[in-house]
């Protein structure tokens, strides 16, 4: 029996990674998709593979730090499905630029190898750009996409309501980063506060804090890593490897479905990185 038969789920950063593993797990659960990502090459890739399932897709090109197109797209979402029943809110911008990957080794190498104790730095080194630059697709492209959901969700008392969080946002996980964890920990307390302000009329918001997920981004991290940087990572996850998308996409399919009693939560995969 299919978990999410004849719903329909929106899908944020759809075209690669985390995103698109979990709306083809959605489509394979039998929902169909409206794909949002502002690469349109792979989000019709996608929605090509979602549509090999036998299920409808729509991809839509949006920018979800943009309230216009963000509306814009639920207003098609409506107009080709009637309504909708999910929302995952996983697009993100993530730390991966070169001076990203500076900041990451000096962190991971501070907590992973015996050294003078002293300050790193980072904070102190922030530009204005490096602090302000995560707020508009990962803090405000979430509130967007849940304000306009809502408007199917609560005139039909129902909906789900999945927002991709990260260990960063609840630990010191991503020292490396100050502003990516503080947009994160600002969608943890989102998740909050939505799912009680609408967990009366049937719509259940949660929160997924990933840790390291293998998305292409970190796999370019690794593929440019010394072996010490690898095992740098490594040793602060016991499991000692990363996430892969499947395994999230596995859970997002479960907060979407019917069979659970969770509601403001934050559910974190991570393999034993923050336990």
């Amino acid at each position: 029996m299919q978990q999410l038969l004849d719903k329909v789920a929106v899908v944020t950063g759809a075209a690669q990674g985390l995103g698109r593993s979990i709306a083809l797990a959605m489509a394979q659960e039998g929902a169909d998709l409206v794909l949002c990502d502002v690469q349109e090459d792979r989000l019709n890739e996608v929605s090509a593979e979602i549509e090999a399932l036998g299920r409808k897709s729509l991809p839509i090109r949006c920018d979800v730090s943009s309230r216009e197109e963000v509306s814009a797209m639920f207003a098609r979402a409506g107009e080709q499905f009637g309504t909708v029943h999910i929302l995952v809110n996983n697009a993100a911008r993530v730390p991966n630029s070169p001076a990203d990957e500076v900041r990451r080794n000096k962190h991971y190498a501070y907590i992973t190898t015996p050294m003078e104790r002293q300050s790193l730095g980072i904070t102190s080194s922030l530009t204005d750009d490096d602090w302000l630059k995560w707020w508009g697709v990962n803090v405000h492209g979430v509130f967007y996409c849940i304000r306009e959901a809502l408007k199917f969700m609560e005139p039909q008392g129902y909906g789900r309501i999945i927002n991709i969080a990260s260990i960063a946002g609840t630990s010191a996980a991503s020292t490396h980063s100050p502003g990516y964890s503080a947009s994160k920990a600002a969608v943890v307390s989102l998740t909050k506060t939505v799912a009680l302000d609408v967990a009366g009329a049937g719509i259940y918001a949660n929160a997924i804090a990933c840790g390291g997920v293998l998305t292409p981004p970190f796999q370019e991290y690794l593929d440019g890593a010394t072996e010490e940087q690898k095992r740098s990572l490594y040793q602060i996850v016991p499991v000692g490897r990363l996430g892969t998308p499947e395994e999230y996409a596995s859970l997002a399919v479960y907060l979407a479905g019917e069979t659970h009693y969770l509601v403001g939560q934050v559910i974190s995969p991570n393999g034993g990185a923050v336990i």
